[in-house]
């Protein structure tokens, strides 16, 4: 089995420390999500783990080598950092075969990452005539080739339609049942909550959380409940006895057809639904209201940002009036 283990790793360049005495472990049999806001050090790392960049101090390594001493190294690790790296005038097919005959890969595994990724029918196409998606299919079709152990993958879903992201996302999960080591960079939340098993969170060069996704959610959202109720007055006197916190919904985000709908913070189904159930109360909905990942990465990150927009201004017609500017008394 490979891991890739991240020791104490840190990189400078000038003044500026991309990557902060990281320590952390991707284990294999599982899709570990890599995140972090933007500068926060996640493709600097990604590179100092294939190779391409040397730390200022620390390690990456592969299986306990780094990844420079390995022989035929797409054998071992496959990845994806830049999806316009393939030559433009080459055919996706050829580009292949270049890397299959560096590798001392057969050149039939050509073909089936081609058919695997996609890409058959255009694999004698030129990359210059591919879209965004067809060249991340390209990239993943590469990472794949030497069928390795160990697969890194920046932005995946990057330029896929809805088709392609349903197929990344069923792949990465085979992968880790096969028992390989699987690392994705990602700023898509949602889709990253779809395929990852476990969490590493960096910001600012230094590593923020190394937890399991479900974990990371429950940390740091608080439990909710959904309740509908045509007697909405008695549900919340019932709840404020009882020293819960419940905001009433708008009829109109679900319909308007004249139910109360509220919103239970601090809460679990099952306390509510004895509550509720012992009051004898009119219930017509009751379910969890699930923390997402987006929010407990905003909680977290919130501080770490590099780049961060600011607030949109709002209309001069919705700002309030300014006061009119003081009056000067006229001379006599």
């Amino acid at each position: 089995m490979t891991s890739i283990d991240v020791q104490d790793l840190t990189k400078e360049y000038g003044a500026t420390r991309a990557v902060d005495r990281l320590t952390f472990r991707v284990e294999p049999g599982r899709v570990t999500g890599f995140l972090g806001p933007n500068g926060a050090g996640k493709s600097t790392t990604m590179r100092l783990v294939l190779g391409l960049d040397r730390p200022t101090s620390g390690t990456a390594t592969l299986g306990g080598r780094a990844y420079v001493t390995l022989e035929e190294p797409l054998r071992h690790v496959g990845a994806l950092l830049d999806a316009q790296a393939a030559h433009g005038s080459r055919t996706a097919r050829d580009h292949l075969r270049v890397l299959a005959a560096s590798n001392r890969l057969p050149e039939r595994r050509v073909d089936e990452v081609l058919e695997e990724a996609g890409l058959a029918a255009v694999a004698r196409h030129r990359v210059r005539t591919y879209s965004l998606g067809m060249r991340q299919r390209l990239g993943i079709a590469a990472a794949l080739l030497g069928d390795p152990q160990v697969v890194l993958l920046d932005e995946p879903s990057n330029g896929l339609d809805p088709e392609g992201i349903i197929w990344i996302r069923e792949l990465l999960r085979r992968l880790a049942r096969e028992g390989r080591t699987v690392l994705v960079s990602s700023h898509l939340m949602n889709e990253t909550a779809s395929f990852a098993d476990h969490l590493v969170v960096l910001g600012r060069g230094r590593l923020l959380a190394d937890t399991p996704m479900r974990d990371f959610i429950h940390a740091r959202v608080d439990p909710a409940v959904r309740v509908r109720t045509t007697d909405g007055a008695a549900l919340r006197d019932l709840l404020a006895r009882h020293g819960y916190d419940a905001v009433e919904r708008d009829d109109r985000e679900d319909g308007g057809d004249g139910d109360e709908r509220w919103i239970v913070r601090h809460a679990r189904v099952e306390d509510i639904g004895r509550l509720v159930s012992g009051a004898g109360l009119p219930l017509l909905e009751l379910a969890s209201v699930e923390g997402t990942l987006e929010q407990a990465y905003l909680d977290l990150t919130a501080t770490e940002a590099e780049f961060a927009a600011r607030p949109p201004a709002r209309p001069a017609s919705q700002r309030p009036a300014s006061p009119p500017p003081p009056t000067r008394p006229q001379e006599a």
